[in-house]
């Protein structure tokens, strides 16, 4: 295996290497089952995410991703999933202005295919058919409506 040659002043190429990726905190309700699993029309569907994002002392960054989901019919709740997933990285070479967007954006986006991934197998196994799929996620767009949201609340506060 080569190696590229680094030049002195050229700056380090952006890495991002996950380390572990697991399973924080998790919850599955399914308090009318049998009856839930009977649909008669489609369940509302109420989806909360947030990212979290904080480095630790040996230097790498662990990175949660909450999903809360919560599925009702007007009979009542089907169910409802708290997911906590979570990614250890480790990021080399980032620009400090693009270190908190790599946070809480393209690492949630690593780690949501898996999060997803557990979402459905849980409905699949509480009987749920077919099981609940997650749309994808802009977490682009997420972070951006945060940061204008902290934005226009420090704004509000200095007024």
């Amino acid at each position: 295996m080569t190696e590229t040659p680094v030049t002195p002043g050229t700056p380090p190429v952006p890495n991002m290497q996950i380390i572990a990726q697991f399973i924080r905190d998790f919850s599955f309700e399914n308090p009318r089952a049998p009856n839930s699993l009977r649909m008669e029309s489609r369940p509302e569907i109420d989806l909360g995410v947030e990212m979290s994002a904080r480095g630790r002392e040996d230097g790498l960054f662990e990175v949660d991703l909450k999903l809360n989901v919560k599925a009702t019919t007007p009979d009542g709740p089907m169910f409802n999933i708290e997911l906590v997933y979570g990614g250890l990285f480790q990021l080399a070479g980032i620009p400090a202005e693009l270190m908190e967007p790599t946070l809480l954006v393209e690492c949630p986006r690593y780690l949501f295919p898996f999060a997803r991934r557990v979402i459905a197998d849980v409905t699949a196994d509480g009987g749920f058919v077919p099981p609940f799929f997650l749309e994808p996620i802009d977490f682009g767009a997420l972070y951006a409506q945060q940061r204008a949201q902290l934005q226009n609340q420090a704004a509000a506060g200095q007024a």
